[in-house]
């Protein structure tokens, strides 16, 4: 094998390694990455979008936003219970939707059914040089 091939199959490894979906604060969740691009129109801005796949019971650790983020969330399938800063716990259904300003602190984020897998759409628009969108609170 030469270098140039070797060079290439471990670039293409490395581009499907990174096309498969992560686990995102703990087993509870996997995030996958869905979608991102700078917006044109607002210098120093990115859209990035992620799906949340929770498994039956499954729930994300609490967790921060990053402080430029700001968040609208769409329940894909199933049922998320979702509770941002000090508002109240909720339950969301497929369909519905919330918003998140930036810098939330997000304490549960979870699948309200034991049964039945929830999918969540997250969009996030933060500022381009943000490094972690995500942020687990210890």
């Amino acid at each position: 094998m030469t270098l140039r091939s070797f060079i290439g199959a471990a670039a293409a490894a490395l581009a499907i390694a990174t096309t498969l979906p992560a686990a995102a604060h703990d087993p509870g969740d996997v995030v996958t990455p869905h979608f991102e691009k700078a917006i044109p129109n607002i210098p120093g801005k990115t859209l990035t979008a992620l799906i949340v796949d929770y498994p039956p019971g499954g729930a994300s650790t609490p967790h921060t936003h990053a402080k430029s983020s700001f968040i609208f969330a769409y329940v894909l399938s199933g049922e998320i219970v979702s509770k941002v800063n000090d508002g109240p716990t909720q339950t969301y259904r497929a369909g519905e939707s919330w918003y998140e300003p930036p810098a939330s602190t997000h304490l549960v984020s979870r699948n309200a059914s034991e049964t039945k897998p929830a999918k969540l759409l997250a969009v996030f628009v933060a500022d381009t040089d943000e490094k972690e969108l995500t942020t687990p609170i210890k």
